[in-house]
């Protein structure tokens, strides 16, 4: 069987401390219903007709909050699946992986 690639899922018999953000699960967790509420937040505004700049007010809000999950995720990412990779070769794949992450979080502005 073929080693897995970097973004492939973990192998069934993989632990959940395999993920760099095992650690912090719950609190990534919560961010992300927290964000899940200012969508549909955003949502009922524009149902009720609300003031345009309102409503991009607060579409800048839950970028923001999903950046700050990225950046986590990013930081999780380098210090447990990159700095942690076991041999060179993995950590060169996984660090090329990072970057293009990187790329396409900040290309799309």
């Amino acid at each position: 069987m073929a080693d897995p690639q970097p973004s492939d899922p973990a192998p069934a018999n993989a632990s959940p401390e395999s993920r760099g953000y095992a650690a912090t699960k719950d609190q990534l967790s919560k961010r992300l219903t927290r964000i899940e509420g200012q969508v549909r937040g955003i949502h009922r505004m524009v149902d009720e007709d609300r003031y345009c700049i309102d409503v991009l007010t607060q579409i800048s809000a839950v970028q923001a909050a999903l950046d700050k999950v990225a950046l986590g995720l990013l930081d999780g990412h380098v210090h447990h699946c990159v700095v942690g990779a076991q041999t060179p070769e993995l950590r060169d794949e996984r660090t090329t992986e990072l970057m293009a992450a990187v790329g396409r979080l900040t290309g799309r502005r």
